[in-house]
Formats: C-alpha cells, structure tokens, sequence
C-alpha cells in the first residue's frame, strides 16, 4: 500500500514538472525572435532597428514596429548592417506557494508594457526651445559625440546621445543618461551654460563641452589637441553647412513665388468714372445805382 502511494506521488510530481516546462516551452514559441538588425557607424557605435528607409544622402533607422519612432542618419556615416541576436526579454513571475508537494504550479506569461518612445526630433526641439539654442546646433552635438546611439558608451565613461560624464550628468539633475529626453535635456542645458561663460563664442563652448572648461582657462582657447581640434572643426562645419542649405532653400522658394506673380495675368484696371459737375448759374452783375 505504501508503495503504491510512493509511486502515485512520484507520478504527479513528475507531471507537475512536465506541465511547468511545457508551459515556458510555449512562452518562447509564441514570441519570435526578434527580426531587429543593427546599423553599425563608422565611430564604433550601433543602431538597433526594426527596418530602415534611403531618403536621398540620409537612411532613416525606425526603432519601433510602427512609422512613428524614427532616426535619420547620414547614410556616408553607416558602414554596415549584421542581424541582431539578442532574444526579446519575456517576464515570467515565479508562481505563488502551492498548497501540498503535488500541486502543479501555475505559470503566468506577461509581457512587458512598451511605450513608444518620444521621437528624437521632437525630444531636441522642446529641449532646444527651454534653452534657447538651434535645434540643428544641438543635433550637430548629438552627431559628433554618440552618432545618435542613445545607449553609447565612451572608454571613458561618458553615456547617451550628448555622452555626459556621471559627474557631469550628476549636476544637471540627469536621473538616467541613457533615456534621450533625460540626457538631451542635460545636455543642452550644459551647452547653453558653455555658451554664456564665454560670452556665446561657439568655438571655445565646443572645445569645453570636449575637453572641459579647465582645459579652455588652461591654453586661453582651443587646447592644442588632435581631438578637441577635429570635434570642433566638425561642428562648426556641419551646422554651417545646414545654415547655408537653409538660405539657398529660402531664396530658391523666393525667387519662384516672384517668378510666379510676374507671370500671373495683370489685373485690367477699372473704367474710370467722370464725374459730371453741376453748372452753376452765372449772376449777373447789379446795375449802376442812376443817379437822381
């Protein structure tokens, strides 16, 4: 009799196991593996998208599986595509405390809630507004320190788009330096504040976001690095090439809207109405009063 409880219990406890393993069996047959490729920059850093898009000199990198969440990098810029291997995160919770050792457990599949993320352009715009500076400014900076990788990583510790230091981010109230609106927030602060320490030179505002203001006070200008050099030269190019691709679109939209009213049919002019004015009775002059 005692075998035969024995043998009952070992049974049910080995299909309790087998019931556990079948269900997270199915877990990871129900969730493909993801399809995401990552677009691999000449500085080193990577991308992870879901499909991309060639608009002219730029390839815009979608970061979700909707239109809505997008990145546009110069296409010059991306070297290469490889697959993403990474396994999608599936969030199972450990099941409750059973009541007896032959209770089989019960498995529960949730899948973490995704918010879509704010896009990046309208994340440099708000951020460019609350501090008063050029959106291009801020996405030539962005650019030039992660290449839009919002979870780049320097060797020397710098993270996310604007790469701020712990110490840095610590003093902008920069909670996460790998959430873009976090980071672009402080980073943009950061550069304003450069900006007005030496008096909106852009030139030695670069050189102190690079190689920070110590070195700036320390030469009196740029610091005499390869680095520093080339990280200001960048900018300065790329944003000015912008500002002047934007005048040649403004005096191009101009000259065609006055092209177009010159040749626009010229209005006939209104009938000119004469006006009659009335006679006026001629008096006559009073007779010579005759003398008596």
């Amino acid at each position: 009799m005692q075998a035969k409880f024995i043998s009952a219990l070992l049974s049910k406890q080995l299909a309790a196991r087998f019931a556990a393993f079948l269900l997270i069996a199915i877990a990871f047959s129900v969730y493909p593996s993801s399809a995401a490729e990552l677009a691999i920059l000449r500085n080193g850093f990577t991308i992870r998208h879901e499909r991309r898009q060639v608009i002219g000199p730029t390839t815009r990198l979608f970061l979700g599986a909707d239109s809505s969440s997008f990145m546009d990098v110069p296409t010059a810029e991306i070297t290469g595509y490889e697959k993403d291997l990474s396994l999608p995160t599936t969030v199972i919770p450990e099941a409750p405390p059973s009541a007896g050792p032959i209770a089989a457990p019960s498995v529960s599949l949730k899948l973490p809630v995704k918010v879509p993320p704010t896009p990046l352009s309208e994340v440099v715009n708000s951020a460019s507004a609350t501090y008063h500076l050029d959106p291009d400014l801020v996405n030539s900076v962005i650019h030039a320190e992660s290449g839009f990788n919002a979870h780049a990583v320097s060797p020397k510790g710098a993270r996310g788009l604007m790469q701020l230091m712990p110490q840095t981010a610590g003093n902008l109230g920069v909670s996460d330096a790998f959430d873009p609106l976090d980071n672009v927030t402080g980073g943009t602060r950061y550069l304003r504040e450069l900006l007005e320490r030496y008096n909106f030179d852009l030139v030695k505002a670069l050189a102190a976001y690079n190689a920070g203001p110590q070195r700036v006070q320390q030469y009196k200008g740029v610091p005499p690095f390869r680095e520093t050099r080339a990280y200001v030269a960048r900018i300065v190019h790329e944003y000015n090439t912008k500002k002047i691709a934007q005048e040649k679109e403004e005096k191009r939209k101009a000259a065609a809207n006055f092209s177009a009213e010159k040749k626009a049919p010229a209005r006939k002019p209104l009938a000119k109405v004469h006006m009659i004015q009335p006679r006026t009775a001629a008096i006559a002059p009073s007779p010579e009063p005759i003398s008596r």
